[in-house]
């Protein structure tokens, strides 16, 4: 899209026709003047910047165990859950059960953004499909996946077909919602000049349909990470024999805290890396874009 029609930038200020270029400047204000401008922008990107966050919550967590502020019977202490994870690892037992809700979790993202991808397309290239489908859609929407969970046991049964159901029914919403908005939302005149340049079905896909709904794309896709491992916290605690949910279900069961802690830990490290991934695909692919994002 951005090879169809030239780009031009205009700078701060525009000078007034007719009226000499001091007084131009008086009117555009003494920072002007100066040759200074006020930063309004968020500033400049730190590398590694949005670790911070969680490492000042580990040492807090870490603070409070130390300083006796925290019961290690209602939340174990970092320590504590280190050498919980070691004789895990040790073991076999987290690796056997990240494993397997990695499974889970991808093969759910993998259909779910597939899915949504097609019926976007479908949706917002065609009115017929915008009919069909659409509607059928934004009521799914209203529906949590999680709300379905009985009637999918019912249809699949408690076995590996209905956990990854949930997930990517979850993720594919997200990935539909998104694109089909950001389709939909690319200016006509791009259409209008793709139809005057009589470019073919093919072109018009490649040049305008693709630049212009990737924006859409990415944020359904972090969005359908996010989901992928919210419905696997849920359908791993769901007559499950195996997988991160499970380890914690069962350690609820003996009160093991450390255990559940870890469980927890494992998701957030992979839902964090996960959505990191998603955003230097993102910056990487939309590079031609100028954000505040940076």
């Amino acid at each position: 899209m951005t090879d169809l029609l030239p780009t031009a930038r205009s700078g701060p200020a525009l000078l007034i026709k007719g009226a000499p270029a001091e007084d131009t400047a008086h009117r555009a204000g003494p920072a002007v003047a100066r040759g200074t401008r006020r930063r309004l922008g968020p500033g400049r990107a730190v590398p590694f910047g949005r670790l911070i966050g969680p490492v000042l919550l580990v040492a807090l967590w870490w603070a409070a165990s130390a300083s006796g502020h925290l019961d290690p019977r209602i939340l174990s202490g970092p320590g504590s859950v280190l050498s919980t994870a070691a004789d895990l690892v040790s073991t076999g037992r987290l690796q056997d059960n990240v494993l397997i809700s990695l499974q889970r979790a991808g093969l759910g993202l993998l259909f779910g953004v597939t899915a949504g991808v097609v019926l976007a397309v479908t949706a917002g290239l065609s009115r017929s499909g915008e009919y069909l489908l659409d509607g059928p859609l934004q009521i799914k929407r209203a529906i949590p996946s999680l709300a379905m969970l009985p009637l999918l046991i019912l249809w699949l049964g408690i076995g590996e077909q209905m956990k990854v159901t949930v997930i990517a029914l979850g993720v594919a919403v997200s990935m539909y919602i998104n694109t089909y908005a950001s389709l939909t939302s690319i200016d006509s005149r791009y259409v209008e000049l793709a139809e005057g340049l009589d470019l073919g079905r093919a072109q018009f896909l490649r040049k305008v349909v693709g630049p212009g709904s990737l924006p859409g794309f990415f944020v359904g896709l972090r969005l359908g990470v996010t989901s992928s491992w919210l419905g696997l916290i849920v359908v791993e605690q769901i007559n499950a024999t195996s997988g991160i949910g499970y380890m914690m279900f069962q350690a609820q069961q003996y009160a093991q805290s450390d255990v559940i802690i870890v469980g927890l830990v494992a998701y957030g490290i992979f839902g964090f890396a996960s959505d990191a991934g998603v955003r230097a695909i993102e910056r990487k692919v939309l590079s031609w874009r100028r954000t505040l994002a940076g």
